[in-house]
């Protein structure tokens, strides 16, 4: 035996209401760039003017911490400089071609050197924001404001010879956060 059930306008509206009350919510969307992706194809070529957004202060923090491993040998920041480039369609391509990725690699630093001559030329020196890591593996970056990032460091390893290691992480940070980035 079937029922037909049948609702009335305004009872179907409420029941609507009422079922939508229960859904789960996921919270907001997390941060993104405030441009959109770079394209990895064609040529690109180095422009000062795509950099002008990265010199504007704001008030965005990256507090990074670097836990790299190798199985058991451990390896360490302490000492080293730290780079941050903003992400252009430029610093993009050079990320893929140095690193081989645009969000995250850790590759021999001796490799990462070996590729330099392949990736596009220009210098963002003058828009890359440095810092050194200290004992604790830590370092921060402040005063940022909202946009894409390339985080950049060398690790060396602790009480074993192995070769030193390059690691990039792309991190975006809105809205003036503290963005905690792990390495």
């Amino acid at each position: 035996m079937t029922r037909d059930l049948r609702l009335s306008p305004p009872l179907a509206v409420a029941l609507a209401t009422l079922v939508s009350a229960c859904a789960p919510t996921l919270g907001p969307p997390p941060p993104t760039a405030t441009r959109s992706a770079p394209a990895l194809t064609g040529p690109v070529n180095f422009s000062p003017a795509e950099f002008a957004w990265s010199q504007r202060a704001g008030a965005n923090i990256i507090a990074g911490k670097v836990a790299y491993r190798q199985g058991s040998v451990r390896y360490t920041c302490a000492g080293s400089a730290v780079v941050l480039t903003p992400e252009t369609a430029w610093s993009s391509r050079r990320m893929a071609v140095l690193y081989g990725a645009t969000d995250r690699a850790a590759l021999p630093s001796d490799e990462v050197r070996a590729r330099t001559p392949r990736a596009p030329p220009g210098d963002a020196g003058p828009f890359v924001k440095r810092t050194t890591c200290d004992d604790a593996d830590q370092f921060a970056f402040g005063s940022l404001p909202d946009g894409a990032w390339y985080a950049i460091t060398v690790v060396k390893p602790v009480g074993v010879t192995a070769p030193s290691m390059a690691l990039m992480k792309r991190v975006a940070v809105r809205g003036g956060k503290t963005v905690a980035l792990g390495l």
